[in-house]
């Protein structure tokens, strides 16, 4: 023990990690019952499921992220910029890679940071399946760095077809037809219809053309028939190719090549079938994984090898009472920090650990400013209701009132909300360098 008392350590800033560092912050460190520290290889936070958002442009990560460093000195933490690369778990230790600057010199070594608890915040990365050449030829949305590479290539791609007097299509395939893929696609064709606002007039909304490819038999597969249905409608009225029962069987320079031996040429690529705990958490040879590479924790969120480490959010494998595994949604991280921050302050009250419950609240699934639809879990039938246009927007847009709430709390959340309404007069609709 510290003498500030235990070290709480939470590796990964993302939707669960960042709320309970602010809650341990506001709760164990100002009252200096505990020294909380978060550790994140980035500077700044973007709740993850807007990155489609920044990849089109439409929010500017430079502008509308959280400053960890910032955040953690109003907040009762400390953070700590580095990548956590390994863990030894008899010594209660964690390594961090070494930190260099754009030309290579050394910034930090690599080193270590001692815990008394220890919570598994890392997140997820997209899952390839081993399909050739996806990771060579295909942009991924697991971080703000490579949403904003995608947007850097998407404008030199409109750019080009604007002053170009022989191109007259730019082609764009997606592969995953979760929400990430269905979201994109509609995004995509917001902005393209704002580029005549800047001088972009040439490239025009009938000059997209994307494929979005899914593998299973329909897209959403993990939302109801209903909800992907008028999904998949809302698509197609937009110009969206929606090629369902389609799997990819490689991707090169010219495009996707499906299993059937058909050529998807694109000018850009995108993968988003699906997601997996990063691969180096088999390195460390310590814990349970499942399939996914999830680390398999006890029903109090603890992992199954280790009393002192907590596991949250997409890389924790919580297993239900129906054998199925809590999705890896915004909505469960944040349950399980919850979770997490409870049995934290229970422990050094002597108090005994609660079980975690997923309780599903629903989905939604944003298509820009053309719809949004979804479900919503009733309390009372404990059946779901159809949602959609005006009245399943606010409701997409209060869950991320709710991470900011949570983050920031109701009042800071309000002059957010407030100063977005100025911004939105003042700077550009989509970010356009």
């Amino acid at each position: 023990m510290n003498a500030a008392g235990p070290r709480i350590v939470i590796i990964g800033g993302g939707a669960g990690g960042l709320e309970l560092a602010t809650q341990l912050g506001h709760k164990l460190g100002r009252k200096n019952r505990a020294q909380i520290i978060l550790v994140d290889k980035n500077r700044t936070h973007i709740w993850k499921p807007l990155l489609h958002e920044v990849a089109t442009g439409s929010l500017d990560s430079d502008l509308d992220g959280v400053v960890y460093s910032a955040h953690a000195a109003k907040h009762g933490y400390q953070f700590q910029l580095g990548t956590f690369c390994g863990l030894n778990a008899e010594t209660k230790q964690i390594t961090m890679a070494p930190i260099a600057d754009d030309a290579g010199h050394t910034i930090l070594p690599e080193r270590q940071i001692s815990y008394d608890k220890l919570v598994i915040a890392i997140g997820s990365v997209s899952n390839d399946f081993n399909t050739p050449g996806v990771k060579e030829n295909c942009f991924f949305l697991d971080s703000h760095q490579q949403a904003n590479r995608f947007h850097d290539a998407l404008l030199d791609c409109f750019t080009r077809v604007h002053q170009s007097e022989s191109i007259n299509q730019l082609n764009i395939a997606i592969v995953g037809g979760g929400a990430t893929g269905v979201e994109l696609s509609a995004e995509l064709y917001h902005v393209t219809e704002m580029l005549k606002i800047y001088g972009l007039s040439k490239m025009t909304a009938e000059k997209l053309n994307i494929h979005l490819i899914e593998a299973g038999p329909r897209i959403l597969p993990a939302l109801p028939e209903r909800i992907a249905g008028s999904a998949r409608r809302e698509l197609t009225k937009l110009g969206v190719n929606v090629m369902e029962n389609t799997r990819i069987s490689e991707a090169t320079a010219q495009g996707f090549v499906t299993s059937e031996g058909e050529v998807i040429e694109a000018n850009l690529m995108l993968w988003a079938a699906g997601v997996k705990a990063p691969d180096f958490i088999k390195s460390i040879e310590l814990f349970e994984l499942n399939r996914a590479n999830q680390i398999m924790v006890k029903p109090s969120l603890l992992s199954t090898v280790d009393e002192a480490i907590y596991v949250i959010g997409d890389c924790c494998a919580c297993q239900q009472a129906d054998g199925s595994f809590v999705p890896p949604r915004a909505q469960s991280a944040h349950q399980m920090a919850e979770c997490v921050e409870k049995n934290i302050i229970n422990e050094l009250n002597g108090e005994p650990r609660e079980a975690y419950t997923y309780v599903d609240h629903g989905s939604l699934v944003n298509l820009s400013r053309f719809s949004t639809v979804g479900s919503l879990m009733g309390n009372l039938t404990k059946n779901s209701m159809f949602i959609e246009g005006r009245i399943a927007r606010l409701v997409y847009i209060s869950l991320y009132r709710m991470h900011q709430r949570a983050i920031h709390g109701s009042v800071k959340t309000l002059g957010l909300w407030f100063a977005e309404k100025v911004m939105r007069v003042v700077r550009p609709r989509m970010k356009l360098h």
